[in-house]
């Protein structure tokens, strides 16, 4: 999969997706094919090319309203195996910019979620699609694994 091998269908109709702003904190409904929104709050320029923090009281709202897949990583900054994992979403994040959201929610600061869905091993990875889990990976996996966990989600939009 390259970033140019989206279908049309995904250029045809806005890929909202809900980020969240790195300045104020708020949440903010955006085409995420417009290239980089500006936050409804602050107006100031949210990047969405790299993985976003997310919290136990956003998690559902951005789940539920994007229209993109969502890859979620459950990770703990102590994590070795999560920290190997960074690099790779960071570099998804850029590649599949418009197309896929990247979360990432620690498991330390915010367990609801995680402890809601049964998490019991970290790294996880859940790809959520139309505000249901769809795929999840348990443990580190290479780009290629995580990629073809995602193709179905990909080319659904």
């Amino acid at each position: 999969m390259t970033p140019d091998s989206s279908s049309t269908v995904a250029h045809q109709q806005p890929a909202t997706g809900v980020v969240r702003c790195p300045f104020c904190g708020a949440l903010t409904t955006a085409d995420l094919n417009a290239g980089n929104p500006d936050c409804s709050s602050c107006a100031k320029p949210v990047l969405i090319d790299r993985p976003m923090p997310v919290t136990d009281a956003d998690f559902h709202r951005i789940i539920a309203e994007s229209k993109v897949p969502v890859l979620v990583d459950f990770y703990a900054d102590w994590c070795a195996p999560c920290r190997m994992m960074a690099p790779v979403l960071d570099d998804m994040a850029r590649q599949y910019k418009g197309r896929l959201e990247i979360l990432k929610l620690d498991t330390d600061r915010f367990p609801s979620v995680s402890n809601g869905l049964g998490i019991r091993g970290i790294p996880t990875l859940i790809a959520f699609h139309n505000g249901k889990e769809a795929a999840r990976q348990v443990g580190a996996a290479p780009k290629a694994m995580i990629e073809k966990l995602l193709k179905p989600l990909l080319t659904a939009i």
